[in-house]
């Protein structure tokens, strides 16, 4: 039986979720997981089950992604504001976040200035309810790997598209943008650490 979960992304990959050009995420594997110098897993990761492998590889953790698996589901979250009054009187009073409900009238910031009425600074991402996601992703793989064995087709599949429009990884490296992007989001250095990674790929069907 497939399972739902949330998901967080930044402004620019949920537009890049809408437009279609982002089919893959990268996350931090936690905890870091450990190679014997003979390639096998070993460390923390071998406390958990393992389909009973004498010699699992540190790819066969990918059955424990936190994410889930194929045929599994990922809400999205995202950067989002409650509405204020319309109306002239009563002061325009805000509507307090704990009135809110389905139905009500959000502006998902990722969409840019809003085109009517006055709004509040984003509530960060995770603190979106499930009612007010507006994207479904249904996982298709999952996989571990290096964050620096991408590909540069896969790097494209991570939506950077969206930053090569909004100027960053000019030089045209679809690979060299993906690190931008990771460095950004992880910290400077991030990436000259090559941790391993879940590969997530997945389809929107919402």
């Amino acid at each position: 039986m497939s399972r739902e979960r949330p998901i967080l992304f930044s402004a620019a990959m949920v537009r890049a979720l809408l437009a279609g050009t982002k089919t893959q995420t990268r996350r931090a594997v936690k905890p870091r997981p450990e190679e014997s110098p003979e390639g096998n897993l070993c460390g923390a990761w071998l406390s958990r089950p393992l389909g009973g492998l004498l010699l699992p590889k540190v790819s066969d953790i990918a059955t424990h992604c936190p994410y889930g698996q194929a045929g599994d589901r990922l809400w999205v979250r995202e950067a989002f504001s409650g509405p204020w009054c319309m109306e002239a009187q009563d002061g325009c009073a805000a509507v307090p976040p704990s009135k809110w409900g389905e139905g009500s009238r959000i502006w998902y910031w990722a969409d840019g200035d809003p085109t009517y009425g006055d709004w509040t600074r984003p509530r960060p991402s995770i603190h979106m309810p499930r009612w007010a996601s507006r994207i479904l992703l249904e996982i298709t793989a999952v996989r571990v790997e290096r964050l620096q064995d991408i590909s540069e087709v896969d790097a494209r599949a991570e939506g950077i598209q969206e930053l090569i429009d909004a100027g960053v990884g000019h030089d045209g490296s679809p690979i060299d943008t993906y690190r931008a992007l990771w460095d950004g989001i992880n910290g400077e250095g991030a990436w000259a650490l090559n941790p391993w990674v879940w590969v997530v790929e997945f389809r929107r069907i919402a």
